[in-house]
C-alpha cells in the first residue's frame, strides 16, 4: 500500500530529526523577520526630520489647571520639551481684567507646521476655548516658531514673549 511507505519505521525514526530542521527552519526565519521588521521600522524612524518648535500658553480663567492640562496635552505629541517659568500678565484689549497666566514652550516634533497648528487647536477646543465676546480665555495655545519660520509676528513684540524667550 501507498501508506505503507509513509508511515514505514524507517521513516517515523527521522520524523523528529525533520521536525527540529523545521522548526530551526521556522525559527531562523522568524528572527530574520523580526530583524528586518526592526530595520525598517528603525529606518523610519530615523528618517523622519526633528522640527525645533516654540509654543505660547496662555489663559485668563482657571489659569493655572488650565496650563498644567496644557502641558499634559503636549507632552503626548511633543518631545524634548522645556517650560520656561510661568508669569503673570495684565490683559490687553480685554473685557476681562483677570490677569493672564503665560508661559512657552520649546520642544521638538516630527509633525508639520500646519498638522501642529491643527493639533494646538483641537487641544484649545478639549480644554474649553471658546472665540466668543466674553474675553474668557480657558486656554491659548500658539505656535510662535518652526524651525526657522515665525508666527504671529505682533506677539513677538509683547513684553512677556520677549521675557520668557530668553528663559528657554
Amino acid at each position: 500500500m501507498h501508506f505503507s511507505f509513509i508511515l514505514s519505521i524507517p521513516h517515523i525514526t527521522l520524523l523528529p530529526t525533520l521536525l527540529q530542521s523545521y522548526k530551526e527552519i521556522i525559527t531562523f526565519l522568524a528572527f530574520s523577520f523580526s530583524l528586518f521588521t526592526f530595520f525598517t521600522i528603525f529606518a523610519f524612524v530615523m528618517s523622519q526630520k526633528c522640527h525645533q518648535v516654540i509654543i505660547s500658553l496662555a489663559s485668563n480663567e482657571g489659569q493655572k489647571s488650565h496650563l498644567q492640562a496644557a502641558r499634559n496635552q503636549l507632552g503626548r505629541i511633543l518631545s524634548d520639551i522645556h517650560y520656561t517659568p510661568e508669569l503673570w500678565t495684565e490683559p490687553v484689549h480685554s473685557q476681562r481684567r483677570e490677569p493672564y497666566l503665560n508661559q512657552l514652550c520649546r520642544a521638538t516634533t516630527t509633525v508639520s507646521a500646519n498638522r501642529l497648528e491643527e493639533a494646538l487647536k483641537e487641544m484649545e477646543k478639549r480644554l474649553g476655548r471658546t472665540h466668543n465676546e466674553d474675553g474668557i480665555v480657558a486656554i491659548d495655545l500658539d505656535l510662535l516658531k518652526y524651525d526657522d519660520e515665525r508666527y504671529h509676528h505682533r506677539d513677538w513684540e509683547r513684553n512677556y514673549i520677549k521675557e520668557l524667550i530668553d528663559k528657554l
